[in-house]
């Protein structure tokens, strides 16, 4: 896993500060959060109270809080998984306050269409300000593995979950893998269209190259991950026949309905 985790050296070998040597609680705050405020739905896909959030400032503090840890962490000190699972969890944990400052919205998008607001938010990492478009596709991304896309949670409707747990270095792989299950076999992410053929998330469009570069990869990453009655059908439908996204706000309240 990984294997251009010294692209990302190499990027954020620039950041000043010192290494912070204790990782166990480095994301117990984050954890805590997500278990306060993620809401497991019926329908399979997780919801985040912000409502609820924006009206705590104790936790809004923690959250706050646990990003500006990472100002003065040494990233490029820590290993390729701890660097994995901080990035992934800054991503989720700024993308949430990003929402809650502009709350109540439809989407994570509104006000920003059609570029989206990813180039302009930022955090300090380091002793420098990244953007949640430089955490994804300058850092995230380069280093190889394709099943970052299901942990980084955009807010949205069509995203895979936010999960209820912070990323860690120890569970990785495991949560990785339970990430890639969750979302193949969720209809926002693979279905079978009644006239025959699949519909797919837009994700596996953006960014066909980090799942392989073609349809065949695609549906062999699918069938890693389907279920045995989901992978009936896609063998018998081996054919992607469109692409589908719903930014609605992944909101406790929200109406998306993967359309």
């Amino acid at each position: 896993m990984l294997k251009s985790i010294i692209i990302c050296s190499l990027f954020m070998g620039v950041f000043a500060g010192p290494a912070m040597t204790e990782q166990t609680d480095l994301h117990a705050t984050w954890d805590g959060l997500l278990k306060s405020y993620v809401v497991e739905s019926p329908d399979g896909v997780n919801r985040f109270d912000y409502g609820a959030l924006k009206k705590n400032p104790g936790d809004l503090a923690r959250l706050q809080a646990y990003l500006k840890q990472f100002e003065q962490l040494e990233m490029a000190a820590l290993g390729p998984n701890e660097q994995f699972a901080a990035y992934a969890n800054i991503y989720n944990a700024l993308t949430v306050l990003h929402i809650v400052g502009r709350y109540p919205v439809d989407s994570i998008r509104s006000g920003y269409f059609p570029s989206g607001p990813w180039k302009r938010v930022k955090t300090d990492i380091g002793g420098k300000a990244v953007s949640l478009d430089a955490l994804e596709h300058d850092i995230l991304r380069p280093m190889g593995e394709a099943r970052v896309h299901y942990v980084i949670n955009c807010a949205s409707y069509s995203c895979p979950n936010l999960r209820r747990s912070a990323l860690t270095p120890a569970k990785l792989e495991d949560d990785l893998n339970a990430a890639a299950r969750d979302y193949i076999n969720h209809p926002r992410g693979v279905a079978v269209r009644s006239r025959g053929g699949l519909r797919v998330s837009e994700i596996y469009k953006w960014f066909r190259d980090d799942f392989g570069g073609d349809e065949a990869s695609l549906i062999a990453h699918f069938m890693d991950y389907a279920s045995p009655e989901l992978a009936a059908q896609i063998r018998a439908n081996p054919d992607i026949k469109s692409y589908s996204y719903d930014w609605s706000l992944n909101d406790v309240s929200g109406s998306g309905n993967g359309g």
